[in-house]
């Protein structure tokens, strides 16, 4: 009888080590391997999802999302180029099943900033806004990508010059000056419009007021006239006032005061059960069609910065599914509490907020 036992329990434990038998088998194991930050296995499991049934956009999408995992911005190695190529072309065999997938244009934009493609990064943000119109993180990502293009010519205009980095401007009238801006005056005002937009969407953005700043304090060296100049630097001037009083705002940075109020802490931890009870509305997040297709659930845990007035102005990723986070935190970001108080005074607080998807 215990000899039976014994080969009964070994029996199981074979089959239970036995390779899953479809795609949505190996999609679940890739899953698992993502989830403990088994990157190349989630990849090699995703591959096996991809060959038994290569129309399933998920799978191609959770195999290119494995590859990025392992692409490492800025080094320049082989190994890296090929992850990021690996990524690459998943992302563009989902757009040809899915040519409205947001994620997948978000990651192939994402890659293409990281990896300084400054035209493919920007016809990819384009294409996002252009399906997502609020998407403020890709209005956002436009601006930086307009500066990072403009950046290093006005930098060796004012070398070629003889202008040290800190010297007044504007620029002294020339050739430098004029193909400076044929060239890049249209690049600096796109990336002030798109910043603006990302503005529209978040005026807290302080961000996007930070880039605002430099492309018009910049762009003041192309101006003509002394007056011109001194009208775009005040300009400029105002954004950083701004960005820095919306800082304050959201308790990013300390002081603002005198006496023991500037010596209050301006952000404080707590935990995420006690913040619950602070809750004022919840909104309930849209559940993925691509991970119900793969028939993901679970929880995902996200790390979340509520401001003085109650509103969650910061939400990011700490464990789970990505597909089920970026849901997650879409949700997230609208949901409000009741102000916290420290000695009477509103502080904003650092806590974690765990959203559950379930499956019918």
């Amino acid at each position: 009888m215990r000899l039976f036992t014994t080969l009964l329990l070994l029996a199981a434990s074979q089959l239970m080590a036995q390779d899953p038998i479809d795609a949505q088998g190996w999609l679940n194991r890739g899953v698992e391997a993502f989830k403990s930050a088994n990157y190349p296995g989630a990849v090699a499991a995703f591959q096996k999802a991809v060959d038994a049934d290569p129309t399933n956009a998920t799978a191609r999408l959770y195999l290119g999302t494995a590859w990025m995992q392992q692409y490492i911005p800025g080094a320049d190695s082989a190994e890296n180029r090929a992850a990021a190529a690996a990524a690459s072309e998943e992302f563009l065999k989902v757009l040809d099943m899915d040519p409205g997938n947001r994620t997948a244009m978000s990651y192939l934009a994402s890659l293409s900033f990281n990896q300084k493609k400054w035209d493919d990064a920007q016809a990819w943000y384009e294409k996002l806004v252009a399906a997502d119109p609020r998407n403020e993180q890709a209005w956002y990502s436009l601006g930086v990508v307009a500066w990072s293009r403009w950046y290093p010519a006005y930098m060796e205009a004012r070398r070629s010059l003889g202008m040290k980095p800190q010297d007044p401007g504007p620029l002294p009238a020339g050739a430098v000056k004029e193909d400076l801006k044929t060239k890049y005056a249209p690049v600096i005002e796109s990336g002030l419009r798109a910043l603006w937009e990302g503005l529209l969407i978040n005026p807290k953005f302080d961000d996007v007021m930070a880039y605002m700043n430099l492309l018009i304090r910049e762009r003041a060296d192309l101006r003509d006239t002394i007056l011109e100049y001194k009208t775009d630097i005040g300009v400029a001037d105002d954004w950083v006032t701004k960005a820095l009083e919306t800082k304050r705002e959201k308790g990013l940075m300390a002081g603002g005061g005198t006496g023991d109020r500037a010596a209050q802490p301006q952000r404080i931890k707590v935990g995420g059960n006690v913040e619950a009870a602070m809750s004022v509305r919840k909104v309930d997040p849209i559940y993925p069609p691509e991970a119900k297709q793969a028939g993901l659930q679970g929880t995902v845990r996200l790390a979340v910065v509520i401001g003085k007035d109650g509103s969650v102005f910061e939400a990011h990723l700490m464990n789970g599914d990505p597909v089920l986070g970026e849901a997650a935190i879409a949700a997230v970001r609208q949901w409000v509490y009741k102000p916290t108080l420290l000695n009477g005074e509103p502080v904003a607080v650092e806590t974690t907020v765990d959203v559950n998807f379930t499956l019918n």
